[in-house]
């Protein structure tokens, strides 16, 4: 297999990004991974959102971190997708119970002012919980990656936070522990995938989402692409398979 398809908040071009619809289409095309936001709100519930606040996308206003669990499942995330009807923000429990024991999960933790570690405690006890230490990873900086290492050391972690440090994001990463890197895929170089290889780390980049760039990083070496368009990713790869 030429590379890994992770499914970027889900299918997130064609469905409602980090809700159960995008990561049920990621799943019916076949994506081994997927890839979701953890943030936390007022009241200490654990929700699937990328931006600190919930004005992008869905009908509601104001940082997550200021409102309710009840106040945010109230909120419609169907943003600019028609024809989805109401969709709520999943919880994190929602999310872990309906995506297979198969795929991986790439579990992107977002603190808010003063929460880090209560966020990284509740997802490392589901992991322990639900046992999944074989597919799940936590990805943060390097803030989450020091909590996750005093909280539960044996999750696997992915450190994030490429940009201006490429030559020495994998060698910060193995010092980490992590088992995986997800650089910026404008950094992504085959000697920074060659390196992190020899580290043992799996390299996964953010993002790619035309074939043009898909192809530049499968040149690189990498071993999966992060994507919003993963039904392109799929499709490439098969040819790919196909022609060798």
């Amino acid at each position: 297999m030429p590379v890994f398809t992770c499914a970027h908040r889900g299918a997130s071009s064609t469905h409602p990004e980090n809700t159960l619809s995008a990561f049920a289409e990621a799943v019916a095309l076949g994506c081994e991974m997927v890839e979701f936001d953890v943030r936390a709100t007022a009241d200490g519930a654990l929700l699937i959102l990328h931006d600190p606040s919930v004005d992008r996308t869905t009908d509601g206003t104001g940082q997550i971190w200021d409102l309710s669990c009840k106040e945010i499942r109230q909120l419609d995330a169907s943003a600019d997708h028609e024809g989805f009807g109401r969709i709520q923000i999943p919880t994190l429990d929602e999310v872990l119970d309906t995506l297979p024991s198969s795929i991986e999960l790439n579990i992107h933790i977002y603190p808010g002012p003063a929460d880090g570690s209560a966020i990284v405690a509740g997802v490392c006890q589901e992991i322990e919980v639900r046992n999944l230490y074989g597919s799940a990873i936590i990805a943060g900086s390097d803030e989450v990656m020091e909590i996750v290492i005093a909280t539960d050391d044996r999750v696997r972690r992915c450190l994030l936070g490429s940009q201006g440090r490429a030559n020495i994001y994998a060698r910060l990463a193995r010092d980490f522990g992590c088992t995986n890197i997800q650089p910026l895929h404008r950094i992504t170089t085959p000697a920074l995938c060659d390196e992190a290889h020899r580290f043992g780390l799996v390299v996964h980049p953010f993002y790619a989402d035309d074939e043009t760039e898909m192809w530049r990083l499968i040149d690189c070496g990498v071993d999966g692409i992060l994507t919003n368009c993963p039904r392109r990713l799929i499709a490439l790869r098969q040819a790919l398979v196909s022609d060798s």
